[in-house]
């Protein structure tokens, strides 16, 4: 269970990436399937080759940061669908993953990782190496909301929720869409770099299908913490990649499950998530949850010039709301 959790944190991040494109930006974008493995190819190569781990996972960040800027640029100045955009990188990425490891497959077993100390000691798998990715992890919650509520994170949550209303208000869309899109695949492609120094090894096929795990993961965690507050939605994403893993692993110890269904598990994770928002248990929790943070201010009685001015109503249980004047 505890290997389960560490892979939940690490894929945490590859969740955070879905989040700001697919419930941020607004965009279905399918490059992550080949973000994740460029930036575990490149740093599986680097670190064979005698670079610091460290190094070699920044720089297998910095070209997912490319393979997003790549799918944002085809679709703001090539004007090509959101979906085809991804799927072009996404089949480009492949070939280009095969020449930086040049062989489907680039073992680690020998080679000095981040995870090192920790397998050294034999602390991986356990509650310390947990900790340790759940501090790395919140590093990077904190870090997104503190983006998110800034000026540039405002316009780019704008332009997914109303890209005409963002243009008019001269927010930059295109340039939100490549930041967004950059710094999804980004987060993508360092989660691949940790997931392939935690297994010990890259392989070319290891981000096929990660989309459905990232959507699981968030659909998981919207679906089971509904507070619409942005920290409290981050952090329930992260806590969905991790009941995601949990439920993989409780599935792989069914003596008659075969490890081959996996795909098919994972797809049918995603449909029950999708489903149980639509029940009457979970309508009834998210009508108490909205009634909770649903706050009535009384403003008192309104004086009789107000009324007889159109500027407030009558008073009738106690809550009064203003009104504008019609010639107002």
């Amino acid at each position: 269970m505890i290997t389960a959790i560490d892979l939940g944190l690490i894929f945490g991040l590859m969740a955070l990436g879905v989040y700001l494109t697919f419930r941020v930006l607004d965009f279905a974008d399918l490059t992550i399937d080949g973000s994740f493995t460029t930036g575990a190819a490149t740093a599986a190569t680097l670190i064979v080759a005698g670079w610091q781990p460290m190094v070699a996972t920044l720089a297998g960040t910095a070209l997912g940061l490319v393979a997003g800027f790549i799918t944002g640029a085809l679709n703001t100045w090539g004007k090509i669908h959101p979906l085809l955009a991804g799927i072009l990188t996404q089949i480009s990425l492949y070939s280009i993953n095969l020449r930086i490891m040049g062989k489907a497959n680039v073992p680690l077993l020998r080679s000095t990782t981040l995870f090192t100390p920790l397998r050294e000691r034999g602390l991986l798998g356990t509650w310390v190496s947990v900790g340790i990715l759940a501090l790395v992890l919140g590093l990077f919650v904190i870090a997104l909301v503190w983006f998110l509520s800034t000026d540039i994170g405002l316009a780019l949550r704008a332009t997914g929720d109303n890209e005409g209303m963002a243009r008019a208000q001269s927010v930059n869309t295109g340039a939100m869409t490549l930041l967004g899109l950059s710094l999804s695949n980004g987060l993508v492609a360092l989660s691949g770099a940790l997931f392939a120094q935690y297994q010990g090894y890259a392989d070319i096929g290891m981000g096929i299908g990660l989309i459905v795990a990232g959507l699981a993961s968030v659909i998981i965690g919207t679906a089971i913490i509904t507070n619409g507050r942005i920290w409290i939605t981050v952090a329930a994403v992260v806590f969905g990649s991790i009941v995601y893993r949990l439920i993989i692993q409780a599935a792989l110890t069914i003596p008659w499950f075969d490890p081959n269904d996996m795909k098919l598990l994972s797809a049918v994770i995603v449909v029950t998530a999708l489903l149980l928002p639509r029940w009457d248990v979970f309508n009834r929790i998210r009508a108490r949850s909205r009634d909770k943070q649903s706050v009535f201010d009384p403003w008192g009685d309104p004086d009789p010039e107000e009324v007889d001015s159109g500027d407030a109503r009558p008073p009738s249980t106690g809550i009064v709301k203003k009104v504008k004047r019609a010639d107002a």
